[in-house]
């Protein structure tokens, strides 16, 4: 649990100035924090390292932190895990959510786990309190991306799956 807390208070300074792209503009640390509930409550996960990651996995992609940062900090493992979850942001975004759906299967699992808890917390915001400019056309655009990322990596963790199947299944909400 030391670790974790860690992990947490290093999220929220890292992430401290980021904001979710809803309309409420909730802090960024919400999500982080959501990914890592939903792994636990929905889940049955409750293994620190996954965990760990979990609340870590936007650094090094949205931050100015450092695999050896990460390292240094939180162990060789959790950055490993983190590595997985980051996208190369020097690619096309098009090419980086298919890279998502191809690459995903080859991950570890408790990168998988992450990945999809991580696609859950966003398709409740997409359902919920989407970003502000998106239409209805986008988000259901990623709605329909966001399962098949979960699609191609089906079979890491049935409650995780059953909860995405049914935030997906209220995709007619949003016309």
């Amino acid at each position: 649990m030391e670790l974790f807390l860690k992990a947490l208070k290093f999220a929220a300074d890292k992430h401290k100035n980021q904001k979710r792209k809803n309309f409420a503009g909730t802090p960024y640390i919400n999500h982080l924090i959501d990914v890592a509930d939903l792994i636990s409550e929905k889940g049955g996960v409750n293994d620190e390292i996954i965990l760990t990651a979990a609340v870590l996995h936007d650094t090094i992609e949205d931050t100015d932190t450092t695999a050896e940062e990460l390292t240094l900090l939180f162990g060789g493992k959790i950055c490993h895990i983190v590595l997985e979850m980051s996208d190369d942001k020097t690619l096309d975004k098009k090419v980086r959510k298919q890279k998502q759906v191809e690459d995903s299967r080859h991950k570890s699992y408790e990168a998988r786990v992450i990945k999809i808890a991580d696609k859950i917390s966003n398709v409740k915001d997409v359902l919920y309190n989407p970003p502000a400019l998106w239409t209805t056309s986008r988000r259901r655009d990623y709605l329909f991306w966001a399962r098949e990322v979960v699609n191609s990596i089906r079979g890491t963790n049935a409650g995780l799956e059953a909860e995405f199947d049914a935030l997906f299944s209220k995709l007619d909400e949003i016309g």
